[in-house]
């Protein structure tokens, strides 16, 4: 067997973990395959609060440990990808009743103080009478609080990491799902694993299960058992028209001990979520049932002046938490921690499973998953440094993405305002690769609507392996919630026959960062 054929690193899922765990071990020289069965965050990694966060009430549940790891990252993370994070400042209204005045100022202290903050302003007190997020409240509310964390594109952020991985030489397969995985012997050299996919074999001297919510299934393909009770917890949100002309988002309490967000979206329209329910069947027949929906019109129409109806959702998406079973009695009280479970050095080919984890520390969970096989394979062996470096298109300041919308708008200067930051908010400075030297619209080819043009389009399909319409218009960016159906058909027709000229390979095609 050709060494020269072997993988030193395989990692099985591409949501969050599975790409920042490739990105890691590709950036520290070895060299790695990610396998993803569908489309780069296609479950729950697309379908998050789009938050990094400390997770104010996880103090509630004594996580010191989490919240001070999660705010040690939120800052990190922001550094290495401003155009995809950035800054939000939050409205806790406080509520007679319920949690106490004292406590929520002693938490947010505690949220100020534990973490490390820098660049992010701290907690204060307010009356909403005074204030922006106070006038679309009902006048009940008198007294808040704001505090600050930050906003993530969670799907882009995923792509973000493989397109770095594939950068540093990472070979990034999506559609292609593990079947089965065997060690095998490998003369002197001791065994590798031998993956089965439809499309062939593949050897790695080292594995990851980063598979998410199917994290216990891939271990049933691998013939692998391990002690972990998983908890499935669902999470579902709803998409309404506007409800607020402010930029602040809320942190809304509910007397039944829960809390949820209402948070500007996309411009035109507002979030609110979540829920947290345990989930029984697939993952990926999580959908929001109208029990979830009417409990989040109805938690959102105790705050707010104007009610909040089902017939208001213009879009609702659920993800799967993968969490692991602490006993909480609760969903919403299980650990959002993750666990790292290495196999022992006498069975073989080392397997690394990756369960629970948040999106805010999945930098840091990431670097100790690659710092516990540094021991076990010898290409792994270089210290971490994915805490510094700029994720793709994310070199500039975190204050300068002002100015990088400036800059856009003043080389091409047919993009409207909105288009302008819509743009920059997903490509940062690698917006230029598909802009390149277009004086107008017409230069960009084709135009799907909603400002998504074929030039954009051909950037998604070789640089970030989009396959679909759903790829484009639901994780790439949320362009769905403007085009219609014809549009979004005719992007489909335009996808189908790029397709067919392109093989999977291809999608990793790399474009020059410099």
């Amino acid at each position: 067997m050709n060494a020269s054929n072997i993988f030193d690193l395989a990692v099985i899922g591409g949501g969050i973990n599975g790409a920042g765990i490739a990105r890691d071990a590709a950036g520290r020289g070895a060299r790695v395959l990610l396998l993803e069965a569908g489309d780069l965050a296609q479950g729950t990694s697309s379908a998050s609060t789009k938050l990094v966060h400390g997770g104010l009430r996880y103090l509630e549940h004594y996580e010191f440990a989490l919240v001070r790891e999660s705010l040690a990252e939120r800052e990190a993370l922001w550094a290495i990808a401003p155009h995809v994070i950035w800054p939000l400042r939050f409205v806790l209204p406080h509520v007679a009743g319920l949690r106490p005045r004292w406590l929520l100022r002693l938490g947010l202290f505690l949220y100020d103080h534990i973490g490390g903050r820098k660049k992010l302003p701290a907690a204060r007190s307010i009356e909403l009478a005074k204030h922006p997020a106070g006038g679309p409240l009902k006048p009940e509310f008198q007294h808040g609080f704001e505090y600050s964390d930050c906003w993530v594109d969670d799907a882009r952020l995923v792509v973000l990491n493989a397109r770095d991985a594939a950068d540093r030489g990472a070979e990034v397969r999506t559609r292609c799902p593990l079947l089965s995985a065997r060690r095998m012997p490998l003369g002197d050299e001791g065994d590798v694993w031998l993956l089965e996919t439809p499309e062939g074999q593949f050897r790695a001297r080292g594995l990851v299960n980063a598979g998410g919510p199917g994290v216990l299934q891939v271990l049933d393909r691998i013939g692998e058992r391990l002690f972990v009770s998983m908890r499935l917890v669902r999470g579902s949100h709803i998409v309404v028209r506007r409800l607020f002309d402010h930029d602040y988002a809320y942190f809304f309490q509910l007397p039944d001990g829960r809390i949820f967000f209402a948070i500007p979206y996309e411009r035109d329209f507002t979030l609110i979520g979540t829920t947290d329910r345990d989930h029984r069947g697939p993952a990926s027949e999580a959908r929001a049932d109208a029990e979830e929906i009417a409990y989040l019109c109805e938690g959102a129409s105790r705050y707010f002046s104007r009610a909040v109806t089902p017939d208001d959702v213009v879009w609702t998406y659920s993800g799967v938490r993968p969490l692991i079973d602490d006993g909480s009695g609760r969903p919403e009280a299980a650990t959002r921690g993750y666990r790292l479970e290495l196999s022992d050095a006498d069975k073989g080919a080392p397997l690394l499973s990756v369960f629970g984890g948040k999106i805010t520390t999945y930098r840091h969970l990431a670097e100790d998953a690659i710092d516990l096989l540094r021991e076990r394979l010898t290409a792994l062996d270089a210290p971490g440094w994915t805490r510094t470096k700029a994720l793709p298109g994310g070199d500039f300041p975190v204050e300068g993405a002002a100015a990088l919308v400036s800059d856009l708008r003043a080389q091409h200067a047919f993009l409207s305002a909105d288009d302008a930051q819509r743009i920059v908010r997903a490509y940062g400075t690698a917006a230029r690769f598909w802009l390149g030297d277009a004086k107008a619209r017409e230069d960009l080819g084709r135009d799907f609507g909603a400002g998504l043009s074929q030039a954009e389009v051909d950037f998604l399909t070789t640089r970030e392996w989009a396959r679909t319409a759903d790829d484009v218009l639901w994780r790439r960016s949320k362009l769905g919630l403007w085009l219609n159906e014809a549009q979004a058909d005719e992007l489909a027709d335009y996808l189908d026959q790029a397709s067919s000229a392109r093989s999977n390979s291809q999608y990793a095609a790399m474009i020059p960062t410099a």
